[in-house]
């Protein structure tokens, strides 16, 4: 039995996600369908467009991201303390970007009186504000124009996404750090792209050419550290990744050589502090990038995080604490 979106998605207790969403029977709608030659690799830029638009508009930032030929994987930041921070009128006005037919837009064009709203119209803000920091209308929106936009392009009607995205907590930077790593190295695992510099349609690949071109990060996706060794991962309005850029360029080019060859071996040591900053046990990161799917189920994190899930959610136990102690480093 599936467990409930709910008891997954607390925002009191995490803030990063990591979602999974499949095309119907996996076929490859969105990549080359060999069986008939056609290419629809043009729609996996359709997601990747949407995806930023939509994360500029949501309280909702993009970690990382890997758009494959029959799912895509996207590691979400919420953040809640920009959601809360918007005034009445700017909310309103980012429901209405999103829905047009909306109430929403009613109000923007009625040009009521912010400071002296009703009480239907408190209550309706309160719930888009709710929404617009929520993940499953994140991806409910972004799933469904890209499935009427495909559909109409194959003359045709029905799913196109499998119904339910799958979705996982990151309790700790150890869980996601990992979890963006093997997200960013889907294309490589697949044997579609043999570089992180090459690998189309994910977040490793921008990364890298905004980092070439000294272009910004967007402000649809999450920043690295600049440098400072204070651990970042709390909840501040301008939230940053837990490690700097370099050192994630590096932990990802180093992790996809050893996925490729498909060996166990040592890490180099010019990549050693960053995984003992992450808690991370040397001998098992290499199978923890590779089964991260398999062996954690809708949360992952170090022992002590799965174990303080535990407790919050009144769980006596959850998938994937064994495997927290084989691939991380309990903190002391």
């Amino acid at each position: 039995m599936p467990t409930a979106r709910k008891d997954i998605v607390n925002l009191d207790l995490c803030q990063y996600y990591h979602c999974i969403s499949r095309c119907v029977r996996r076929a490859f709608l969105c990549g080359q369908d060999n069986q008939t030659g056609r290419s629809f690799n043009h729609r996996k830029q359709w997601l990747v467009d949407l995806m930023h638009e939509m994360a500029e508009v949501f309280a909702i930032q993009i970690c990382a991201y890997a758009v494959m030929s029959n799912h895509y994987h996207l590691v979400l930041f919420v953040n809640v303390e920009e959601a809360l921070s918007w005034t009445d009128k700017e909310v309103v006005q980012r429901w209405a970007s999103l829905f047009p037919m909306s109430k929403a837009q009613t109000y923007i064009e009625m040009d009521i009186n912010f400071h002296n709203l009703k009480p239907n119209q408190i209550s309706n803000i309160k719930q888009w504000r709710s929404q617009l920091m929520d993940i499953s209308w994140f991806m409910r929106k972004l799933n469904e124009y890209i499935a009427r936009k495909a559909n109409k392009e194959d003359e045709c009607a029905g799913r196109f996404w499998e119904g339910r995205f799958k979705s996982q907590a990151l309790l700790d930077e150890s869980a996601l750090l990992a979890c963006m790593a093997y997200v960013d190295l889907n294309p490589i695992r697949a044997g579609i792209s043999q570089t992180p510099e090459s690998s189309n349609f994910t977040s490793i690949q921008r990364r890298i050419q905004d980092y070439n071109n000294k272009q910004s990060t967007p402000n649809s996706m999450c920043r690295f550290e600049n440098g400072n060794t204070e651990n970042k991962f709390t909840k501040t309005k301008d939230h940053n990744l837990p490690c700097t850029q370099l050192d994630y360029f590096e932990l990802v080019d180093t992790t996809g050589r050893l996925v490729r060859s498909n060996k166990k071996g040592a890490i180099p040591n010019h990549i050693e502090p960053i995984l003992a900053r992450l808690n991370i046990k040397h001998d098992n990161w290499t199978d923890t990038i590779t089964t991260l799917s398999q062996s954690f189920s809708q949360f992952m994190g170090r022992p002590e995080s799965i174990e303080k899930c535990m407790t919050t959610l009144k769980r006596p136990r959850l998938q994937g604490l064994k495997q927290a102690a084989i691939s991380f480093k309990k903190r002391a």
